[in-house]
């Protein structure tokens, strides 16, 4: 299994970093994606990832954050993103769920990045929240900038959506959130194109049941996998299969470590 979304130096799972790295073989899992969400998260993302040859990491400003990315941000990233294990620019987006920072600047920062991305020829890997309107516009306006790959972290849109993102090639991420019983993913996740198909913990954060209401992990990928693969209707091992080929497709720095 690949994890393609964790926040594992998160301070609430740092004591457990040592636990959750020696134990990813025994656990199932062939990768963890460590994505950082300011300067300073993408900087231990990535240090993580140089440390541990099953960690990988994503380089990147939040939209939460997005009022402090500048010079200093895009120079870091650019630093960091020539390092072998890290594979692409994220987590970065829009957030309006909260309306901090306001729009314009979450908009500038997230244009800003896509604009760097393409420059490193690196992949994105987008959090978008209350804001797939103001998405499709920002993606055709600058579709130039997203030639190297585009993920929908955590996807929460609708099915017809995914078929609005068909035009550039997105990839789509599910996490612990489609196994809520409220959830009612089934259809969306049906209609994702099974190359386009990846699954996530984005620990701590949004634990699959049957932990939910316990701090997420990694490992616990594996219940939201099988339920993808439920929906489905594919096995646990084909949709395991399925989901590394297509993480390494998106993210193919990593072949040379994985392969």
């Amino acid at each position: 299994m690949i994890d393609s979304h964790a926040h594992i130096t998160e301070e609430r799972l740092v004591p457990q970093i040592g636990r959750i790295v020696s134990d990813m073989e025994s656990d199932g899992l062939r990768a963890v994606i460590e994505v950082g969400c300011d300067r300073t998260t993408s900087e231990q993302a990535a240090e993580l990832a140089a440390e541990n040859g099953r960690i990988f990491a994503l380089v990147g400003t939040h939209p939460e954050f997005a009022a402090d990315y500048g010079d200093a941000e895009a120079e870091t990233y650019a630093r960091l993103a020539a390092m072998p294990k890290v594979v692409g620019i994220g987590e970065i987006g829009l957030d309006y769920y909260y309306e901090t920072p306001p729009r314009d600047i979450q908009k500038k920062a997230f244009v800003a990045q896509l604009e760097l991305a393409h420059a490193l020829s690196m992949p994105v890997a987008l959090h978008i929240r209350d804001a797939y309107g103001d998405l499709l516009g920002i993606l055709k306006d600058n579709s130039a900038y997203v030639k190297d790959g585009l993920l929908m972290h955590c996807y929460s849109g609708s099915a017809d959506f995914v078929r609005e993102l068909a035009a550039f090639d997105a990839y789509f991420a599910f996490g612990g959130a489609v196994t809520f019983k409220n959830a009612k993913k089934r259809d969306v996740i049906r209609a994702v194109p099974k190359d386009r198909l990846l699954v996530e913990t984005d620990c701590p954060y949004m634990t699959p049941v049957p932990f939910r209401g316990k701090l997420n992990e990694p490992k616990y990928v594996r219940h939201t996998l099988a339920f993808v693969a439920d929906a489905l209707g594919m096995s646990f091992e084909e949709t395991e299969r399925l989901t590394e080929n297509n993480t390494l497709t998106l993210f193919p720095k990593m072949k040379a470590f994985l392969e």
